[in-house]
């Protein structure tokens, strides 16, 4: 005879002592991986904002949330290196005449869109 737990489709795991541990997750089937930028999200949300967090977990929605600023914060540094690089004219034949000046220039840009990133997608809700 089933319980109640497995017929709604959950599992148990044997344990060391003999005893069956429910299986139990937070409804959040499919975790995505959060990333850097979902990362920070996060601890800014556990710093700042603890009852949305705690809110968002508890619905099961958090790791969605995580993610999506993740996408957002990727999308967001790959457009403002495009558009910062043709700006500043940056180009192949100067990073082949001069790498260091290049490699310099690159840096600035990266620190700025870190910045900007963190500022408009990582401490925002």
């Amino acid at each position: 005879m089933k319980s109640i737990f497995e017929e709604l489709g959950s599992t148990y795991t044997l344990g060391k002592d003999g005893m069956l541990y429910p299986n139990l997750t937070n409804g959040d089937e499919e975790q995505q991986p959060i990333g850097r930028w979902g990362r920070m999200h996060r601890a800014y949300l556990k710093a700042t904002h603890s009852g949305l967090y705690e809110q968002l977990f508890l619905n099961g929605t958090l790791f969605i949330h995580l993610a999506d600023a993740d996408k957002r914060a990727n999308v967001m540094i790959e457009q403002l290196t495009t558009q910062m690089v043709r700006q500043e004219g940056i180009t192949e034949k100067f990073k082949a005449e001069s790498p260091m000046e290049w490699v310099r220039q690159m840096n600035s840009i990266r620190s700025r869109i870190k910045e900007i990133v963190i500022n408009e997608v990582v401490n925002v809700l």
